[in-house]
């Protein structure tokens, strides 16, 4: 329910960077939880600070790795897919367009992947050159097993003032628990139930 406003209220914002170093996480079977961390990244873009979004289990060309990378400076993105490691492991400068194909990897050889992202996550929250690090697909990547949930619970415990976003199905307890914010989405109905496929632009 609304809330309804019957006399002004004003909201003291905080404009002071120091202050940020809060814990995002948004999980769920539902669609939109990548697609909310870009909108909270453009937000802060918006605001002159500097975002990093490092995507778990992802390989290939999608439309905000393109916008991202060619339009938004002052926000970075890396894949951490095991076909996106092998890719920058021949020296490509842009990963191949794979088409309207998704590959989903067996989780065995998702594994050392995750774990060179999760490395590289480290670097960059503990560099404190950026002001939101968006970690997508991690919870999945924890259900998985793929890198220890301590590992991640310590990062969370220990990441400053860097405000950090977790997206990803499956998020574990000990995760949520220590977030400042916890969104689940929920499905309640999808085009795949009608045999619709993804949709270039608006799934991927």
């Amino acid at each position: 329910m609304v809330t309804k406003i019957k006399s002004k209220i004003v909201v003291e914002g905080d404009e002071n960077k120091e202050n940020l170093g809060l814990v995002h996480v948004v999980t769920g079977d539902g669609k939109g939880k990548t697609t909310s961390s870009i909108g909270l990244a453009v937000r802060a873009l918006g605001s002159n600070l500097h975002v990093y979004m490092i995507q778990f289990l992802k390989s290939g060309s999608t439309g905000e790795l393109y916008i991202i990378k060619k339009h938004l400076p002052g926000m970075e993105i890396e894949q951490f897919g095991v076909d996106a490691v092998k890719e920058r492991q021949q020296k490509l400068d842009l990963f191949r367009d794979k088409g309207n194909k998704f590959v989903f990897n067996p989780d065995e050889a998702e594994k050392g992947a995750a774990m060179v992202g999760f490395n590289h996550a480290k670097r960059i929250i503990y560099s404190k050159r950026y002001d939101l690090v968006i970690l997508d697909e991690i919870n999945v990547v924890l259900d998985k097993g793929l890198i220890p949930l301590k590992e991640v619970l310590d990062l969370i415990g220990n990441h400053g003032n860097v405000e950090l976003y977790l997206t990803g199905r499956d998020a574990p307890q000990e995760i949520m628990d220590k977030a400042d914010y916890v969104n689940i989405v929920k499905s309640v109905k999808h085009p795949w139930q009608k045999g619709i496929k993804a949709r270039k632009g608006i799934e991927y």
